[in-house]
Parts: C-alpha cells; sequence; structure tokens
C-alpha cells in the first residue's frame, strides 16, 4: 500500500468490524464506486462469528482471561484429554456462533443474486432428534424427529394418537397465515407455544418436546406467533434444494466462510482491508470525519460503519464446542431416497431432561449440533459437537452431563471420547441497527439463535443506501453480473 493513499483518500465510508452484517455491507458495496476502507481489531475474519484453529482458540481464550470485561464473551476454558494424541492446531476450524441457515433464508437468495454463493460450499443439514431418557434416568436414546407426512407415517416413536395431533399440527403450520387458522392463533399470539400446543392440538408434553425443538428455541419459551413463524419456514424449507433436509451449512466454518467471501468479494471490488487495526480517536471537521487509527494512520471519512458489540447485561448463552475421537458415522445417513449425506445432524434436549448436581432439573433445553468432517472443521475420523444453552449458574455444568449423555447414546462400539474442549459464556445479539448521526450508523449483532435470522438483513441494506445516497437503486441491491475479464470474487491477491 502506497504510503499516502489512507491519508490521501477521502473514504466514503470505514467499516469497522468483519462480523457478518459488516461483511455483508462490504459485499453490497463491491460493483460500487465508493470508496470503502474495512477494519478491525482482530486479526481474523468474522468476528463474533469467527471460525479459529486450536491455537487460535487458545490464544483468544487467554486474550479474554485477560479482559477485564467483553460486552460479547466471558469466562472461557479450554480442557485437553490426557490420552488424546497430538492434535494438529491447523487441521480444526471451530466456529465461534455456529447457526445453520433455512433455504428460504432471504440471505441464501442475496449470496445468489450477488454471485457470492459461487464460493461458498453449502452442505446438507439432516436430522432432528430428541434425546430421551431411558426409564433408569441414566443412558439416553435418540429419537428421530418426524416434520413431514411420509416421517409421521413411518415412525415407531409416536402412538397413532399423536400422529394423527402431529398431522392436524403440520397442516395447520402450513397455511398458518389463513385467515381461517389465523382467527385461532391470533388471540394467543403472546402465550408460550407449549400452552398452544396443549389447548389447542391436546398434544401431550412429549410431543410437545419435539415441536418445541423444532423452533430452536434457546429458553424454550418461544411464543405462539414467533413458534408458528419458525416451524412454517423449516417446513416450507424442506425439499427446497433437494431431499430430506430443510437448511444448509456452509464448509469452513458455517457463517465465517460467509464473512470471508464477503470481504474478498470487496477486495476485488477495490476495498482497503486492515486487520489488527481499530479506531482510536475521531473528531468532526467540516461534515467529515477525521479518524485516527491504532495504526498510526489518520483518514477522513464520510461515514463510519460499526457493530453494535453486543448487548452487556442482556440474555446470555453458554456453549461447548468439543472435537470427539469418533467421526460418528452413523449419525449421518440419508433419511429418503435421493437425499445428500447430511454433514449436520441437529439433537436437542428437552427442559426438565437433566438434572443439575443438586439434584434440581435444569429448565432450559440443550441444543446439541454434531458436525461431521465433511464440514471441513476437523481431520478425517473426528467430529465436532457445539452444545449451546440458556446461560445460568449451572449451564456449564449441565453442558457438560448433556456431552456425557450423547456420547454415550450414538451408536459406537465404545463410547467416544472428547480430545478437546472450548467452553464460554456469550451474550449481546438483541440490539437493532441505527444511525447515530449522519456520520456513525451502527449494525446489530446476529441475533443469539441457533438458525440466521434474516432481521439482520434489513439494517444493511439501509447502510447501503446511506452510503449509495441518491444514486442507490434498490433493484440493484445485492444484485450483480458476472464480472468480466476473467477477474472474479475469489481472487486471493486482491483479498490478500
Amino acid at each position: 500500500m502506497g504510503e499516502n493513499i489512507l491519508a490521501d483518500t477521502l473514504w466514503d465510508v470505514v467499516i469497522c468490524g468483519t462480523d457478518l452484517p459488516q461483511c455483508l455491507l462490504a459485499l453490497s458495496l463491491s460493483r460500487s464506486d465508493k470508496k470503502v476502507l474495512h477494519i478491525d481489531p482482530n486479526t481474523y475474519y468474522g468476528g463474533s462469528e469467527a471460525a479459529l484453529t486450536l491455537q487460535d482458540a487458545d490464544e483468544w481464550a487467554a486474550r479474554l482471561s485477560r479482559q477485564e470485561s467483553n460486552a460479547v464473551f466471558k469466562a472461557p476454558t479450554i480442557t485437553r484429554s490426557k490420552d488424546a494424541p497430538n492434535l494438529s492446531a491447523r487441521a480444526y476450524s471451530l466456529a465461534l456462533g455456529p447457526q445453520f441457515i433455512h433455504a428460504r433464508s432471504e440471505l441464501l437468495s442475496q449470496l445468489v443474486s450477488s454471485r457470492a454463493a459461487q464460493q461458498v460450499d453449502f452442505l446438507a443439514v439432516g436430522s432432528f432428534f430428541i434425546s430421551k431418557a431411558a426409564s433408569d434416568g441414566q443412558r439416553h436414546s435418540l429419537i428421530r424427529i418426524p416434520s413431514t407426512r411420509e416421517d409421521v407415517f413411518s415412525t415407531t416413536a409416536l402412538s397413532m394418537k399423536a400422529k394423527r395431533a402431529l398431522m392436524k399440527f403440520l397442516k395447520f403450520v402450513l397455511d398458518y397465515e389463513g385467515s381461517e387458522n389465523a382467527d385461532t392463533w391470533k388471540p394467543h399470539s403472546e402465550v408460550p407455544l407449549a400452552q398452544f400446543l396443549e389447548d389447542h392440538f391436546k398434544m401431550d408434553s412429549e410431543l410437545r418436546s419435539y415441536i418445541i425443538a423444532l423452533t430452536l428455541s434457546i429458553d424454550g419459551k418461544i411464543t405462539t406467533e414467533d413458534g408458528l413463524a419458525v416451524i412454517h419456514r423449516h417446513l416450507t424449507s424442506m425439499g427446497v434444494f433437494g431431499p430430506g433436509f430443510a437448511a444448509v451449512y456452509p464448509k469452513w466454518g458455517g457463517l465465517a466462510e460467509i464473512a470471508q467471501v464477503s470481504c474478498r468479494a470487496g477486495a476485488v471490488g477495490g476495498a482497503v482491508y486492515m486487520l489488527g487495526t481499530d479506531i482510536k480517536d475521531t473528531k468532526t471537521v467540516d461534515s467529515v470525519s477525521e479518524v485516527e487509527l491504532t495504526s498510526g494512520d489518520k483518514i477522513k471519512t464520510r461515514l463510519i460503519v460499526k457493530g453494535n458489540g453486543g448487548a452487556e447485561g442482556g440474555a446470555g448463552i453458554s456453549r461447548l464446542v468439543a472435537v470427539i475421537g469418533s467421526s460418528l458415522k452413523a449419525l449421518f445417513t440419508a433419511t429418503v431416497e435421493g437425499a445428500p449425506i447430511p454433514a449436520v445432524v441437529v439433537v436437542a434436549f428437552p427442559a426438565d431432561t437433566l438434572t443439575a448436581a443438586d439434584g434440581t432439573a435444569y429448565k432450559s433445553p440443550i441444543y446439541l449440533f454434531a458436525h461431521s468432517r465433511d464440514t471441513g472443521e476437523c481431520p478425517s475420523g473426528q467430529s465436532v459437537l457445539y452444545l449451546t444453552t440458556s446461560q445460568s449458574p449451572h449451564s456449564k455444568e449441565v453442558l457438560g452431563f448433556a456431552l456425557e449423555k450423547f456420547l454415550g447414546s450414538v451408536d459406537e462400539p465404545e463410547t467416544p471420547q472428547a480430545l478437546y474442549t472450548l467452553c464460554y459464556d456469550q451474550s449481546g445479539g438483541q440490539l437493532p441497527g441505527r444511525q447515530a448521526d449522519d456520520l456513525n450508523m451502527v449494525l446489530p449483532s446476529l441475533p443469539l439463535s441457533l438458525a440466521f435470522d434474516d432481521t439482520v438483513l434489513k439494517p444493511v441494506h439501509d447502510a447501503w443506501k446511506h452510503v449509495m445516497g441518491e444514486t442507490a437503486v434498490d433493484a440493484e441491491y445485492m444484485t450483480f453480473p458476472e464480472r468480466s475479464g476473467g477477474m472474479d470474487d475469489n481472487d486471493d491477491d486482491a483479498y490478500e
């Protein structure tokens, strides 16, 4: 980079942070003539959605432990099995914020129309399971959740009465916005979905737990309105990209890969990237922000766009990431003819399934995402598990119990062992994007959900319109032709 390029350029926008919303903004501007400077205080891409090698994870945890406060992540702990072989640190790519993407998500539509999807390898998310305790309360078994008409008829886990109730509900959800069905649920829109299922579909507690699991509700208390919307999206996403699955997961670290691809497109379009660089100080002169960077560079920009950095003090979650010394091959099987082999499966431990050490039943569900080596997140012969639950005094303890119960329930000759675990708390993700003033905008963090939430896309669109000004044409947003001249958005020379 030339000595005076930073100082001599009046930047149209400085984007701070490489969380997914900021990276999508960079993607949206990649075919414009706007001058974009994209910085990140971290030395890696992805922000809260980053994918880390084991070495990166060790350094990340050590850095967090030294900080007095962090608005997003807290209390990281790492354990390694004494019996584990030496793990090649660079052979892993552990996602800090694993989320899958429903086939009907607007995010996928934007990635396709912007040509960014051509650079992402999307993998199928397979079955949803319930972890059910045996009568002695010790060993757990995995019960696949039926979510299609064919599944309901073929399952042996439900009685005929339960099957009829489930079929009635699935039919209802597919047309839940129709006038007749809307009249049924709208008076109860703020009532917990579990109560609505009991009152209007006469479902028992076990069948209700199946439905709640499909919503991926972190606390299990999702409202009727929100729950019906989530399940409708799941059901209508089934079969969009092929039989047997409703969602996809990007290879090489999930949303972190989309962030990388978006930044790469930005770089090809002329954006300048600086990692390990933050904003140190700003002042306003003649309607322009004069910015001093931590690198010592001084720049001028018409607009600064940041992420909100999480919502400190808000609702939080606890996560446990475990590298397992087994491929867990039996989990990753196609369930219908012609379906791809899934790379991700979902297991839910319903509320009250597990008990803390003090004997109290744990009141929040626990969700486990099992990732095969096809995700690119671990070497052959291993797998990665991501466990998530609501943050509480017992949450990390219960995540450990859930990991133990799951490993005891899989169909393996010997109980698989965790070779490496990373546990941490995470908060934030609920603040909306906002315009602080004419020179500053704040994009929202992703909600603390397990499936991508499209509500984060509108603030990105709003930021694009602000940068583009009078030249903004909504019909052209994230809609790009193929690049000419042999250059594509995967040009690593421009990116690096």
